[in-house]
């Protein structure tokens, strides 16, 4: 497809990161390393996957890319957080797949995008024990208090794989797609430019009101008035980007 990643620089991307080594990023000097790349046409539109990994925790991330954002600037960008209950199986305790989707539709329709799907499940905590958080749940915590309850702290998730990941790919600076300040924060910690907040918010319903309004009071998500917020959002999204490009 015309505008998109070329296969000539596509290889060059595998050869640099064939045995790409550095000092890494964050507390855990984290470094990933380019794997492999393919096309991966979906219902959001082409995209490249690319495949990394972390050799540090031994984790598999991807990206999915979506036109050519090396060397470019205000590319569009989306961290997204694996889980598994809400990307596949369509839970509506949270708002996950709801953000995905939005995001993917908004990425595919723009002349170039990023989403960045990260292994960190359960606000980093895993799959096992992000079902003993829900049980926790269902007895008066929420998601914050059950993490900790496990042992853990309210949110184990960081992002100097993503700052790495985006470093990877060249991206000179990006408008992130984002409701979390601490995405903003720690992505500006480890070099990367953010030139714009574009809002993810979606609709709330009967299942994950409490969850959302935890995100807000808890964690600081700018979600505005959510439970007032009864209108799609992702056409209003695709429009604050086009019209920011």
């Amino acid at each position: 497809m015309k505008g998109n990643l070329t296969d000539k620089e596509l290889n060059i991307l595998i050869r640099e990161n064939k045995f790409h080594q550095c000092e890494g990023i964050g507390k855990e000097r984290i470094c990933v390393t380019i794997e492999a790349v393919a096309d991966l046409p979906t219902r959001y539109g082409h995209f490249k996957i690319v495949a990394f990994y972390d050799r540090k925790n031994k984790k598999e991330h991807v990206a999915l890319v979506h036109g050519n954002v090396i060397d470019k600037e205000d590319v569009v960008v989306r961290l997204h957080s694996e889980c598994l209950t809400g990307d596949v199986f369509g839970s509506m305790r949270c708002d996950c797949n709801s953000q995905l989707t939005a995001a993917l539709e908004v990425i595919g329709r723009c002349k170039r995008g990023l989403l960045i799907y990260l292994r960190q499940e359960g606000r980093g905590i895993g799959l096992l024990n992000k079902i003993k958080a829900y049980a926790l749940q269902e007895q008066g915590l929420d998601t914050g208090e059950a993490n900790i309850a496990l042992g853990f702290k309210d949110d184990e998730r960081e992002y100097s794989v993503a700052a790495h990941i985006i470093k990877s790919l060249k991206i000179r600076s990006i408008r992130l797609m984002t409701n979390n300040p601490h995405k903003i924060a720690e992505l500006k910690q480890y070099g990367i430019k953010i030139t714009q907040r574009i809002p993810l918010v979606v609709p709330p319903n009967k299942y994950n009101k409490s969850y959302l309004e935890t995100k807000k009071r808890r964690f600081g998500h700018l979600l505005g008035n959510i439970l007032d917020s009864m209108c799609e959002q992702g056409e209003d999204i695709l429009f604050k980007v086009k019209k920011a490009e």
